[in-house]
């Protein structure tokens, strides 16, 4: 007997969509975005668009193969207009992780923003002596894991500070002023993380710094972490075309960090307009600032990190691509929400071609020999 043809779709379609998760669940590399505005947009009334059709953020980036979410957790944020507090930034770690993202916390030890041109001490902390914020920054550190932990939402990956190239919690830790304080810092961070887990797995440990393109600064700041003896998994760092560098500047450094330091590294944070921005007013863009230019921006960055020596180079993600006001013009959608081209870039990565011999797709992708073993 014949099967009909509406279940025959049917079944090619889950079919398809199953292998599209056992490639995603067999390869470690980051297809990522940091998702931090995502749920305060859509609770004010904001529709994502994909194809024309209204979904959920978080399951138009899970359509496209988006494996890891990037969320960040600040001190004293909703006081200093951020949402991005405990009980906030746990509902979308559970609705990533209930889609089968793996999870990337990232800790803001600041009132709100931690950039390389402020890193303030929160204001319930001002006043300590620097062992008194050794100490605060391990119980803060240590707590808040374990609320991840007890939820069932354990980070894959943690991040002590955001872009602590210039140092965190300033003026105590502040560099290269403040070397011993700084170090005793990132430790107690460290420490935390081990004393929140309990007996789940050891998350990643990354160190974040924003100079992409500069292999002397990544050395001068690395070469300190480990004469400190720091233990760390991973080095992430920031690039930007209006403030790292150039594409070549990338590939030297993460060409240094992978044979120097021998260490895996990722693009936590990159981002391109897809319409006039206010760079790049006295030299041509590398790309147009437009959708499709867009799009060329995050596939050229992807693959910068995928020729990586070594395998070292181990994932990229956007920064808030699903954002409100100024950050639309940098986002993966419109001004009406709609999806742009920049979205489907990791398709040819993350959806494996449907075979047409009746067979079905390999249980370990090439994509895994590639990049690694299975989480």
């Amino acid at each position: 007997m014949k099967t009909p043809f509406r279940f025959l779709l049917a079944g090619l379609t889950v079919a398809g969509l199953l292998a599209t998760v056992r490639a995603q669940q067999h390869t470690d590399y980051a297809f990522g975005a940091d998702l931090s505005f995502l749920r305060q947009v859509e609770d004010r009334g904001v529709r994502f668009k994909d194809g024309g059709v209204e979904k959920p953020g978080l399951q138009i980036f899970r359509d496209h193969g988006y494996n890891w979410i990037r969320l960040r957790i600040c001190v004293e944020p909703v006081k200093f207009g951020l949402p991005n507090d405990l009980t906030y930034t746990l509902a979308e770690a559970k609705a990533a992780r209930a889609l089968g993202f793996r999870f990337f916390l990232t800790f803001h030890y600041s009132n709100a923003w931690a950039d390389p041109t402020k890193e303030p001490t929160p204001d319930a902390w001002q006043g300590l002596t620097p062992d008194q914020l050794v100490d605060q920054v391990f119980t803060y550190t240590r707590d808040t894991i374990a609320a991840f932990r007890d939820a069932g939402v354990m980070p894959d990956m943690v991040g002590i500070g955001n872009e602590i190239g210039n140092g965190m919690l300033w003026p105590e830790g502040r560099l290269p002023e403040h070397w011993d304080t700084f170090a005793a810092l990132v430790y107690a961070g460290i420490n935390g993380v081990d004393a929140g887990r309990g007996n789940t797995r050891r998350p990643k440990i990354l160190l974040h710094v924003d100079h992409g393109g500069d292999p002397f600064l990544t050395r001068r700041f690395f070469e300190q972490i480990n004469a400190y003896g720091i233990p760390y998994d991973v080095i992430g760092v920031s690039f930007y075309p209006w403030s790292h560098g150039t594409l070549l500047d990338l590939r030297a450094n993460l060409r240094y960090i992978a044979e120097e330091l021998h260490k895996d590294v990722m693009v936590v944070e990159t981002g391109y307009y897809w319409k006039p921005s206010k760079y790049f007013t006295e030299s041509p863009p590398p790309f147009p600032e437009s959708p499709e230019g867009q799009r060329q921006w995050l596939e050229a960055v992807n693959e910068v990190v995928m020729q990586t020596p070594g395998g070292h180079g181990r994932g990229v993600f956007w920064w808030e691509p699903a954002a409100a006001g100024g950050l639309v013009a940098r986002g993966y959608f419109d001004d009406e929400h709609n999806a742009l081209p920049i979205l489907a870039d990791f398709d040819r990565f993350t959806r494996p071609p449907q075979r047409t011999d009746s067979q079905s797709p390999p249980a370990v992708p090439p994509s895994a020999r590639r990049f690694g073993p299975a989480p």
